[in-house]
């Protein structure tokens, strides 16, 4: 899963959680002057663990979330799969969940067309 902690006190650096690109905290958000936004990608448990710690942990919802240089962070799935991206059409990186094994090695090398895209069998 990918979501955002926002921070004025340097990159994170957790166990479980990888901050994969950041950008300056956009001027609109309360509160976020001085900040960075570090996109990270964990498992949920260690979302509320770093927000229990008091670290300002924002969940991503579907969408597009422009960085600084003119690329940005795709999001779909609920924060379960995620594009960075160094333009708004070249993928950088991308993935789908986190914390599961891909559909084609999980079904003897054979991938699941509609499953993978649709969710369903």
């Amino acid at each position: 899963m990918m979501f955002i902690i926002r921070s004025d006190a340097g990159t994170p650096a957790r166990e479980g959680v990888q901050v994969k690109t950041s950008r300056n905290t956009p001027e609109i958000v309360p509160n976020g002057a001085g900040k960075t936004d570090y996109f990270c990608v964990g498992k949920i448990e260690a979302m509320v663990a770093l927000r229990a710690e008091g670290l300002d942990v924002i969940e991503l919802r579907d969408g597009w979330y422009a960085d600084d240089t003119g690329g940005g962070v795709g999001i779909s799935g609920h924060g379960r799969y995620w594009e960075i991206r160094d333009t708004p059409l070249t993928v950088k990186e991308a993935v789908g969940p986190f914390d599961t094994p891909d559909p084609a090695e999980a079904n003897g090398g054979e991938l699941n067309v509609r499953k993978a895209i649709f969710g369903v069998k």
